[in-house]
């Protein structure tokens, strides 16, 4: 099956990882063949407020409005075989722990767990309650991988770029893009 991706980015702080991570993709354009994105109206907000741009809107990948349900990964036909949330906001991992596909993000994700494909989700919030770990546990249990946006500092990033990529490459790691990044024992 050919490497399809669908990246949602929501409304949760941290805009500099879906940046780098689509900045990421588009180099190793080599290694899938399409990449589809869903973008909430927040997620646009946040990344203007937080990157100081609309960078977005000139890269060289498939949008799609978060209401499309016409896109083609809100069927498992299409054979999307990986789906990124990043930044997955705690509404959105509540949803797609309830199964409520009220949108193309939820619904992206309620088709790629009933296919039995990848789905991550890179958290962004700070502290969980019990609401949000019971929801990650469902999502797992289900299939998906919870991927908090934790950097590491054994590579000693001297960068915020460099510390968002820790968290980024094992985003592309998780969904089986060969990367150059820091290995330990390396």
């Amino acid at each position: 099956m050919p490497n399809k991706i669908v990246i949602a980015i929501t409304g949760a702080s941290g805009a500099i990882y879906p940046k780098l991570l689509l900045d990421k993709l588009i180099q190793a354009k080599d290694q899938w063949e399409k990449v589809g994105v869903v973008m909430s109206n927040n997620a646009k907000d946040i990344w203007r407020t937080e990157l100081g741009n609309e960078d977005y809107k000139d890269l060289p990948v498939d949008f799609y409005d978060k209401y499309d349900f016409m896109a083609p990964f809100a069927s498992g036909s299409a054979q999307f075989n990986t789906m990124i949330v990043a930044p997955c906001s705690m509404g959105t991992l509540g949803r797609i722990a309830a199964g409520t596909s009220d949108d193309l993000v939820t619904r992206a994700a309620d088709v790629i767990l009933k296919e039995r494909r990848k789905l991550v989700l890179l958290l962004r919030e700070t502290p969980y309650n019990l609401v949000h770990i019971r929801n990650m546990e469902t999502v797992t249990l289900a299939g998906g991988i919870i991927c908090p946006a934790s950097p590491s500092f054994y590579s000693k990033p001297a960068t915020i770029d460099q510390l968002a990529s820790t968290v980024v490459d094992r985003l592309l790691d998780l969904a089986g893009i060969d990367i150059n990044s820091f290995r330990w024992g390396n």
